[in-house]
């Protein structure tokens, strides 16, 4: 079988480039979703290139899912369960207690997780060289 980690983590940056449109064009909600789904989709691709499977959608599961020889530092965990957190109240309206998705995110939410979206890749990247 084919190894498809390197399709999984170019469509990571890819959704990462996507964020960053939504977020120029005041579409934070989903900056702060396709940020997640590039931070997941770059740690499958690094499981994918380890020779494991990875289900579901919790970065910071898949990430403790790793290899121990795979040194993954605490801040990233922080920054993927910063991200966790993003995954279903930025798509649906009752993800929050009243108000459109769009009317609980703002620029200051898309930045940091367009930066931690960034790092995660970055490090998946790093590990797959």
């Amino acid at each position: 079988m084919a190894n498809r980690a390197p399709d999984w983590l170019s469509q990571a940056e890819r959704d990462l480039d996507q964020a960053k449109d939504s977020q120029r064009a005041g579409r934070h909600e989903w900056a702060c979703f396709a940020s997640h789904q590039a931070a997941e989709k770059a740690v499958k691709a690094l499981h994918m290139h380890l020779g494991q499977e990875a289900w579901g959608h919790v970065i910071t599961r898949l990430l403790r899912q790793l290899p121990s020889e795979v040194k993954t530092p605490d801040d990233l965990r922080e920054k993927a369960s910063y991200l966790d957190n993003l995954y279903v109240p930025s798509r649906y309206p009752n993800g929050h207690a009243e108000g459109a998705p769009f009317e609980h995110y703002t620029q200051l939410q898309s930045d940091q997780a367009v930066r931690y979206a960034s790092e995660i890749i970055g490090f998946a990247r790093s590990q797959m060289a």
